[in-house]
């Protein structure tokens, strides 16, 4: 077992700098007609404006607080780095023992038949959350703050399409240990958008489809380059989403389509697909952001995992928004989400934007 553990990990590490998910741009129905498999960003991002901080309403991942500054982030100690360095192998480690040991009894109860695929799936998100949270309280490298307002515990959660930036390697981890804080403890479970090649590394791999996450075919142009999608693939993706709907699931994408290699710049081109498959489905989009993750194991390879700096912060925006084309989305998902991965504070005029599009959806909704 410990064999397995190793060589796990180290497919990991040497696999590590990979994207998770992908977005598509403009309409996928005319995108699949004429074959086109080249996809490009329809905008460019901008610089991360300064804000003076606003007044949040926060819930702390394992009680821990970030008082850090960027400056004293990238000031860290050599020991405090390597001793950081040393917390967040261990836990990628003890994940790739994790996660295998406890899926294995559901997808022996699922090959016997004694559960459906759709409770496959349920218990496996659950358990890829479960690993993913005890492990990081059990080894707290990062210190994690949540950020959701505490407006959306929704009572019954409206199926939505979530969407966020991606800034690290780790980011999946992360999403999952703090799901049920970030989302609420009522949220449906979340189906995210990935790349099909990921599923090479076989804890990913395993993770991914277990849980029934939603692949798509593009080729490795690295990260930081324009992506080039398999048309083909989307047809399949379009049917995967419906069901997901139909099932109890949201869905999760990243609209940068990659592994963002200088996330403190801002975001990479944004790929508006999020809003073509809101349409399509007419669901709501809901934003959510990461920052700091970088600082831990950063997506250009030259950095890789030089910690400089251990705290993060999760934020989740409350309320659905529609949009009136794809540039609004690309304008508002750059504005909000940009700004918070760039500074890790909230853009000043991100409730406006939010309420505007929310009081457009609810009034579609009442037509």
């Amino acid at each position: 077992m410990k064999c397995v553990c190793i060589i796990s990990f180290v497919i990991l590490c040497l696999l590590g700098q990979e994207s998770f998910a992908f977005v598509t741009r403009g309409n996928v129905s005319r995108i699949i007609l004429h074959g086109n498999t080249v996809l490009k960003p329809t905008d460019v991002v901008s610089s991360p404006v300064p804000i003076k901080s606003g007044r949040m309403f926060a819930s702390d991942f394992m009680n821990e607080e970030s008082n850090s500054s960027l400056e004293e982030q990238k000031q860290m100690h050599p020991i405090a780095a390597g001793f950081t360095k040393a917390g967040m192998i261990t836990f990628i480690a003890s994940m790739c023992a994790a996660l295998p040991l406890t899926l294995f009894p559901v997808a022996v109860l699922h090959k016997a038949r004694l559960i459906s695929t759709l409770k496959k799936e349920q218990y496996s998100l659950r358990l890829g959350q479960f690993c993913s949270r005890w492990l990081m309280r059990i080894i707290p490298f990062a210190k994690v703050k949540v950020i959701n307002d505490g407006l959306h515990h929704d009572e019954q959660p409206e199926p939505s399409i979530w969407v966020c930036n991606h800034t690290s390697m780790l980011d999946i981890f992360f999403l999952l240990a703090t799901d049920k804080k970030l989302r609420g403890k009522k949220k449906r479970p979340i189906k995210i958008v990935y790349w099909k090649d990921l599923e090479k590394n076989p804890i990913t791999g395993m993770l991914f489809k277990m849980c029934g996450f939603l692949p798509v075919e593009m080729e490795d142009n690295g990260n930081g380059n324009s992506n080039q999608y398999k048309a083909s693939s989307f047809k399949s993706l379009l049917k995967g989403i419906k069901k997901a709907f139909d099932d109890g699931f949201d869905i999760g994408i990243l609209p940068e389509g990659q592994l963002n290699p200088s996330p403190e710049k801002g975001l990479q081109p944004v790929f508006p697909g999020a809003y073509t498959m809101a349409k399509m489905s007419k669901r709501p989009i809901r934003m959510m952001g990461l920052h700091g993750l970088h600082n831990l194991w950063h997506g250009n390879d030259k950095i890789g995992m030089k910690v400089t700096g251990r705290d993060v912060k999760i934020r989740a925006y409350p309320w659905g928004s529609k949009f009136q084309n794809s540039e609004e989305f690309v304008d508002a998902f750059k504005s909000i989400v940009g700004h918070f991965g760039a500074k890790g504070e909230d853009h000043p005029e991100w409730e406006n934007w939010i309420k505007n599009h929310k009081a457009e959806f609810e009034a579609t909704l009442e037509f």
